[in-house]
């Protein structure tokens, strides 16, 4: 279950869940939403590649619940794409959850979400991941405490200033009919969450993160999720069309090789959302499925001075306002 716990960083201002009544939470239409998000995905991208399709894994949690691991490898345009929805419950919250919660020690919950990952042949093809999710906890004679989360983000290897232009205006896009300070929030967010404090460095450009999101009540609430993965394609697919056929040789698969070193630490180090799903009992090949194929480490490595390398380090991770 993707990132179901995280509250980002100390700094950034979080929205305390609410607990409305139990009768206007509707968890069935968030999982019917979250399949059909699924299917859209992966017919999408799958007619893209041309050349590979999404098998389909469909999974079980003996403590309750399951999901479907639908993943393309070794396509034309992508080495490796997953698209996942997992939907678990149980009796008691892992450790990963209730440490950051205390309140919520006891209850019984429900998690559900999607989660997608598309790591590209192509070295100027950035990698993107999203996901979106919706979590509720129960107890006998209390209200629920439910919210959502989710977001999308990008890590290219090679930067365009037009990419990260459209990018950023399709994140705003996604929040603008919900509130003229959501995107600015998120994508601060957005640039916190996905630093890697042991490198004093960026994962990639951002995009948006948000959790605990409960504004306006369920309705409103589902609405802005929905939103945020309907925009995924939106965002993604005129980045991947426009750089999909650039020629590339074998110093750029070394730097995106490279470059995908930092996406595992990432994932490995600081991802909540992976060390959610390992102890609460997910399946660790689905959890996983976010892994680039092919990375290398090597040993302090640095970019030529003046190289569309240095450029990445220099112009793109750091924190930048893209529609300034």
């Amino acid at each position: 279950m993707p990132d179901s716990n995280d509250h980002g960083p100390d700094n950034t201002e979080s929205i305390t869940p609410q607990t409305p009544d139990a009768t206007s939470v509707d968890s069935a239409a968030v999982r019917q939403y979250l399949l059909h998000l699924q299917d859209t995905l992966c017919r999408k991208f799958s007619s893209m590649d041309g050349k590979a399709d999404f098998a389909v894994d469909e999974w079980q949690r003996p403590e309750g619940g399951g999901g479907k691991t639908r993943i393309l490898e070794n396509g034309a345009l992508f080495e490796r794409a997953g698209v996942g929805v997992s939907h678990v419950y149980g009796n008691h919250l892992p450790p990963s959850a209730s440490a950051q919660r205390p309140e919520l020690a006891g209850r019984h919950f429900e998690a559900m979400g999607l989660s997608l990952v598309f790591h590209p042949d192509n070295p100027y093809i950035p990698t993107t991941h999203a996901n979106i999710r919706f979590f509720i906890a129960e107890k006998e004679g209390e209200e629920p405490v439910w919210w959502f989360g989710g977001g999308f983000d990008l890590t290219p290897y090679y930067g365009f200033v037009e990419d990260c232009v459209h990018w950023h205006k399709t994140a705003q896009r996604a929040c603008a009919p919900f509130g003229e300070s959501l995107h600015g929030k998120f994508k601060a967010w957005c640039d916190d969450y996905f630093f890697l404090k042991h490198r004093q460095e960026a994962r990639g450009i951002g995009g948006l993160f948000f959790d605990d999101f409960n504004q306006g009540g369920f309705e409103n609430s589902f609405a802005f999720m929905r939103s945020i993965g309907d925009h995924i394609i939106p965002a993604y697919q005129p980045i991947v069309e426009r750089r999909r056929d650039t020629p590339f040789d074998q110093v750029q698969k070394n730097f995106q090789r490279y470059r995908r070193g930092r996406y595992v630490e990432f994932n490995l180090v600081y991802d909540r959302g992976t060390l959610f799903g390992l102890q609460s009992g997910g399946r660790t090949e689905s959890i996983l499925m976010s892994m680039p194929p092919d990375v290398a480490w090597t040993y302090n490595w640095q970019p030529e001075p003046g190289s569309a390398e240095a450029a990445l380090y220099s112009d793109f991770l750091p924190k930048r306002d893209w529609l300034a």
